[in-house]
């Protein structure tokens, strides 16, 4: 079960809204993961907003796997880059899927390129390079704050 909490400042998303927010196209999250000596590495990555976790799609190669091989713990932040500024940090535990990776990772590409076949031919072209990995995270703790509906100071 998930915990959402109001950002102090600034007023914070409804739930719909916030299922509207994390299911916009073109929006590039940054996924934080634990270093072995405890500083975090963070990284922007294609993600999607799915049946409530956050599913991203990466390789087992990369360094954010291997941190979260150790420790499953991470943090996503998805927001907007202009002012009035929304966004959502999400606190959460990943789960790393190795089954059928190439084709469970398609959707989340066609939410940046805007078509199938596309998004398809990236998939396995990156699965040719490198093995394949679906992150899924289960969000405990989320924070939203949606500044197009004022301040709270």
């Amino acid at each position: 079960m998930r915990e959402v909490k109001k950002y102090p400042q600034v007023p914070a998303m409804t739930d719909a809204e916030l299922d509207d927010f994390l299911s916009q196209r073109g929006l590039v999250a940054r996924l934080s993961t634990i270093n072995p000596d405890g500083t975090p590495h963070t990284m922007p990555i294609w993600y999607e907003w799915r049946d409530g976790e956050i599913l991203v799609s990466t390789q087992i190669i990369q360094r954010k796997v291997k941190n979260m091989q150790r420790d499953p713990r991470v943090t996503i932040l998805i927001d907007t880059s202009d002012f009035p500024y929304k966004g959502v940090m999400i606190y959460g535990e990943a789960t790393l899927d190795y089954d059928d990776a190439v084709s469970k990772r398609i959707s989340i590409f066609e939410r940046y390129f805007g078509d199938r076949d596309s998004a398809e031919d990236y998939a396995r072209k990156l699965a040719d390079k490198w093995q394949p990995v679906l992150v899924r995270i289960k969000p405990t703790n989320i924070i939203s704050f949606d500044y197009t509906k004022g301040s709270l100071v």
